[in-house]
């Protein structure tokens, strides 16, 4: 697998042999190949069965039923998504640098992979536009945030994001300057998608740097209201150790967790993708030069963050924990979908 001669032809490995316009696949050691696959295919599982225990507490118990969570159920149909359509071809892909699945569906599946992102980031984007008003703007949380309104967020994310990467990547706006360069990639059993330094930079803004920055001005904001609010209600508890005082904190304290934990969701987000991204854009800036490891390494990250979503809502939702526990013991069977006594915030 080596052009310089150090290799003789029956020492290259071919995606398909049968083929002269065959790809090169990787070589690699017997124990990379199974580490890899272990890996990945444990991320795989992990993905789709843990945002499919959040779609199905979100789904089954009424008690779930707020606008924030129907906006973590979307998330996690996103991520679902992504470790059902996505991960799979992409780890058959990273391990051996082969694409065995035909050319429609590496345009199909490339769509896909950018529309989830996407998707994804503009959730949370929405999702710390509930915690602002939420936590800043208590008294009319439930005037603004309605379902109708939840409903205009969840086409918003859907809808957006499916326009844009269909549109770029049907068009191959995003190849527009670099056609020699994709060319010399150009072989059977190739899927790549690769972004010119236009789209790349475009890219960047509008799917990653500037719904993240917001959305980091968003909870910076939180945090400061949150803790006005917290000594004003410690205040207030120390004069009057009434009822709707101890409520109010029981209140704030709730809703402040709950901000806690969703910005742990961003960030772990901000932390998985932000190398992507950077690669993304800095790539045609250094002829491409980024090899295909160190991609595929960043690429894994991005998708381990669909994995890490619904172990941040077991370990720091008690009833998101408690929802998990009765899917996994079966216990779901036996109770009704309103079991308040099972499922309660805290």
């Amino acid at each position: 697998m080596n052009s310089s001669g150090l290799w003789s032809e029956q020492h290259v490995n071919f995606c398909f042999h049968f083929l002269n316009t065959s790809c090169t696949r990787t070589n690699r050691p017997v124990s990379s190949y199974w580490a890899l696959y272990i890996i990945m295919a444990g991320g795989i599982i992990l993905t789709i069965m843990g945002n499919l225990m959040v779609i199905i507490s979100v789904s089954h118990f009424t008690q779930l039923h707020t606008p924030t969570n129907f906006l973590i159920l979307s998330l996690a149909i996103a991520d679902f998504l992504v470790g059902l359509i996505i991960m799979p071809y992409s780890m058959v892909r990273s391990v051996t640098s082969c694409w065995y699945f035909g050319d429609i569906f590496c345009k199909i599946h490339s769509c896909f992979d950018v529309m989830l992102c996407t998707t994804s980031i503009f959730h949370l984007f929405f999702i710390s536009v509930d915690r602002y008003y939420a936590i800043c703007h208590p008294l009319n949380y439930y005037r603004k945030i309605t379902i109708p309104v939840v409903e205009v967020f969840l086409c918003v994310s859907w809808s957006w994001p499916f326009l844009y990467s269909f549109g770029l990547t049907l068009s191959n706006k995003h190849m527009e300057g670099i056609q020699n360069y994709v060319a010399t990639l150009s072989c059977t059993g190739s899927c790549i998608l690769v972004f010119n330094k236009l789209w790349g930079t475009i890219s960047l803004l509008i799917c990653f740097f500037i719904p993240g920055i917001l959305m980091i001005g968003i909870y910076i904001h939180i945090v400061f209201i949150a803790r006005k609010q917290a000594k004003a209600i410690t205040k207030h508890t120390n004069s009057l150790c009434n009822k709707k005082a101890t409520s109010s904190r029981t209140y704030m304290n709730v809703e402040n967790k709950a901000a806690r934990t969703l910005s742990l969701v961003m960030g772990a987000f901000l932390l998985c993708w932000s190398p992507f991204f950077v690669v993304t854009v800095i790539d045609p800036y250094i002829n491409f030069s980024t090899s295909e490891d160190a991609f595929n390494a960043v690429l894994w990250l991005g998708y381990f963050n669909s994995t890490l979503n619904p172990i941040i809502y077991a370990l720091f939702y008690p009833w998101f924990k408690k929802s998990f526990a009765c899917i996994i013991t079966g216990n779901i069977f036996n109770l009704g979908s309103s079991s308040l006594h099972l499922i309660t915030s805290v």
